[in-house]
């Protein structure tokens, strides 16, 4: 059974509050003992001059008026009575007559001498000494856990907020920044800073320069593309010049390739830009998805389990359905089965499995990566059309989730954001 999660905040103030107790704690009984040894020898010193006292009068016959002297008491502690008997002298706490007394005792001849002194009021003083020394301790050790506590919240809120942005980044919100905040540099590195501070600002100098990368990883293939899609475009125009025969059909084919390459790397920088916009329409959904599917012309099963009209753009939905129908054909097995689904109450569902080997872990991990393909000789992973599928969704607000079926094979599940699904 795993231990409830302690969050940095408490931590920190359980820390701050066990230490400060312990500190108190010390400290109390440093001045406890302090008090004590100093108003406890004062009485016994006392008490032992008036034994000096009690003697001298004892030897000389004489009266020891205003001198608590007793001989041979019966209440005398057995401790000091042996000690006495021994032929020492000494001094202990004790009682006499049911009140607390210093009690001091020699030998006389062969009696016990002893004299006694209230102990009743040290006692009181020590009392309320611990009282006080208690009392002050707790409310040391309330302020400073407060005190720990407010400065642990600020530390962990601003962890939090840091952690936040990580996320964010980490979803691909390359905007996202922690902020300058107190403690940074007129150039965003340290100036005094603390830790927490420091980590905000590496965070915010990562996501920069990932950024920068990124968008110059962009640019130089939006530039590539673009470049590549007018000699192309005139390569096509004349091999179809080229007489019929094998050769013209290979060259045909290479070329196409190549331009299906080109078009979906503009596409892919269009969606990395963020320029991509959807134009919205009502279609029922069926209807669209099974066009969408016959338009690839590959053998594929359609399955409509209950119909619905949705708000969305047809052209960016049947990219997304072409694609994951051509990528289930191209690395799965049959059959390839794409169902509709809409589900009252909930939103509306396009599933795509095949009876392949299913999704490879990376994919169902970390997505799509482009450039990477399950085909042999180029790795593993997918390729462009997978990517394009993601970007397109996102571009629609579409969930996209992969998975792999538990009897076997690959799904890619799209759910339509429910809001803009209407009764048929």
């Amino acid at each position: 059974m795993r231990r409830p999660a302690v969050s940095l905040r408490w931590k920190i103030a359980l820390t701050v509050m066990a230490v400060s107790c312990a500190v108190a704690a010390a400290l109390g009984v440093l001045v406890h003992n302090a008090v004590a040894r100093q108003t406890v020898g004062q009485l016994r010193k006392e008490t032992r001059a008036n034994l000096d006292t009690a003697l001298d009068a004892f030897e000389y016959g004489t009266s020891g008026e205003g001198i608590n002297s007793v001989l041979n008491p019966s209440e005398l502690p057995d401790e000091l009575r042996e000690l006495v008997r021994s032929g020492r002298r000494g001094s202990m706490v004790g009682t006499y007559r049911g009140r607390p007394v210093m009690w001091a005792a020699a030998p006389a001849d062969s009696q016990v001498m002893a004299v006694w002194s209230p102990y009743g009021t040290t006692r009181s003083s020590l009392e309320t000494l611990d009282t006080a020394i208690l009392g002050s301790a707790v409310l040391a050790a309330t302020a400073v856990a407060l005190a720990g506590l407010f400065l642990a919240h600020r530390i962990s809120r601003r962890l939090t907020t840091t952690a936040a942005v990580a996320r964010r980044i980490t979803a691909g919100d390359l905007d996202a920044r922690v902020g300058s905040g107190p403690g940074r540099g007129a150039g965003g590195g340290p100036a005094g800073q603390d830790e927490v501070a420091a980590v905000a600002a590496a965070l915010d100098s990562v996501a920069g320069s990932l950024q920068s990368r990124l968008r110059a990883e962009q640019r130089f293939t939006a530039d590539v593309a673009h470049e590549l899609r007018t000699p192309l475009t005139g390569i096509l125009a004349s091999a179809e010049l080229l007489p019929e025969g094998r050769p013209k059909e290979m060259i045909n084919d290479r070329l196409r390739a190549l331009h299906r390459l080109t078009e979906d790397l503009l596409e892919i920088s269009r969606l990395d830009s963020g320029a991509e916009h959807a134009d919205l329409a009502a279609y029922e959904l069926g209807a669209l998805v099974e066009r969408s599917v016959r338009a690839t012309g590959l053998d594929t099963e359609m399955r409509i389990g209950s119909d619905t009209v949705v708000d969305t753009d047809r052209r960016r939905l049947d990219r997304i359905v072409a694609n994951l129908v051509l990528n289930a054909h191209r690395h799965g097995r049959p059959p390839v089965v794409v169902t509709v689904d809409a589900p009252p109450g909930g939103p509306p569902t396009i599933e795509v499995r095949d009876h392949g080997p299913g999704y490879p872990l990376e994919l169902l991990h970390h997505g799509p990566q482009r450039f990477r393909t399950d085909a042999p000789g180029r790795g593993k992973g997918h390729g462009l059309g997978l990517t394009i599928a993601v970007g397109q969704a996102a571009v629609l607000g579409i969930d996209l989730r992969f998975s792999n079926a538990p009897d076997g094979g690959a799904r890619a599940v799209l759910r339509l954001p429910q809001g803009a699904a209407d009764a048929p």
